[in-house]
Formats: structure tokens, C-alpha cells, sequence
């Protein structure tokens, strides 16, 4: 049966002893991902509390990282989403997507209305994938993909 989070409490717990044991264990997202069979960004998403696992993938990840069957249940729930609280994120990382957003999300909106009309990019029929490449003027980039299905707005 399918449950759902209604508190978040529980899945952050399970997130900080999660990542607690993935560097114990020194093991790295893409491991844990291999081991789940899954993409490395929908587990690392899953195991960070914001989606729910197949049983099979739950249970990999939590035998990986020794966290037990209660973990390997609770990996299974549907999480009640949302990683950043609600005021500006001082993680530096973290903030440079919300700048990103504040820079760019008006901008992001209207191409995407332009191209698309009126709706939006779900975040649920998604994929996320995160590059390393050389940059030409010396060091390195990132190169970030987002690529969620658009769903337009149906009037009723």
C-alpha cells in the first residue's frame, strides 16, 4: 500500500542519517543510485526526503548504507516536498540556484509561455542531470539540465 508523509520530520531524520552513513561508508550519490537502479538525481532526490523509492530500489539503499527495514518503509513514502524553507537559503550553492531563479525566472517564464502558452514545466514527469566540462577559457563548468514535460492549463 501507498502511504503518504503528512510531517516532514521523519524523512529529514532519515536524510541526515542517510548521508551520515554515505560518508561512513564512503560511498558516492552515483553508488547509491547504481544500487537503487535508478537515475543518480531522482535517488539523491529520494534519499534527501523529496521523492518516494520503488520498494525494490528502497530496499537496495537502505542495505547499502545499513539502515534497516524501518528505513527501507519510510524510503517508500510519499514525502511532503519542499527542501528550503521559506526565507532566503544561506547555503552558497543552494542560493546561487535561488539568485539563478530571482535573475532569471521571470525570463524562463515568459520563453517558456512564448514557446509553450500558458502552463507549466512539471517537476514530476522530470529529469535532472548534472555535468562536469572544461571551460574553454580554463577551469571547469557546469552544465545543468532541467527537462520536465510541459503540462498546459486546461480550462474547465
Amino acid at each position: 500500500m501507498v502511504h503518504a508523509q503528512l510531517d516532514p520530520t521523519a524523512r529529514r531524520n532519515l536524510a541526515v542519517d542517510a548521508v551520515a552513513a554515505k560518508i561512513e561508508k564512503d560511498v558516492t550519490w552515483q553508488q547509491i543510485a547504481d544500487a537503487a537502479d535508478l537515475s543518480v538525481a531522482f535517488v539523491t532526490a529520494a534519499v534527501l526526503g523529496q521523492h518516494a523509492l520503488p520498494e525494490k530500489s528502497a530496499r537496495a539503499v537502505a542495505e547499502l548504507l545499513d539502515l534497516g527495514a524501518d528505513a527501507a518503509t519510510l524510503l517508500q513514502t510519499i514525502p511532503t516536498r519542499g527542501s528550503i524553507p521559506g526565507v532566503v537559503p544561506t547555503d552558497p550553492t543552494i542560493y546561487r540556484f535561488y539568485e539563478m531563479l530571482q535573475v532569471y525566472g521571470t525570463t524562463l517564464k515568459a520563453l517558456v509561455h512564448e514557446q509553450f502558452g500558458d502552463g507549466i514545466i512539471s517537476a514530476i514527469n522530470f529529469k535532472l542531470d548534472v555535468k562536469k566540462v572544461a571551460d574553454p577559457d580554463g577551469g571547469e563548468r557546469a552544465v545543468i539540465t532541467l527537462d520536465g514535460k510541459y503540462l498546459p492549463t486546461k480550462p474547465f
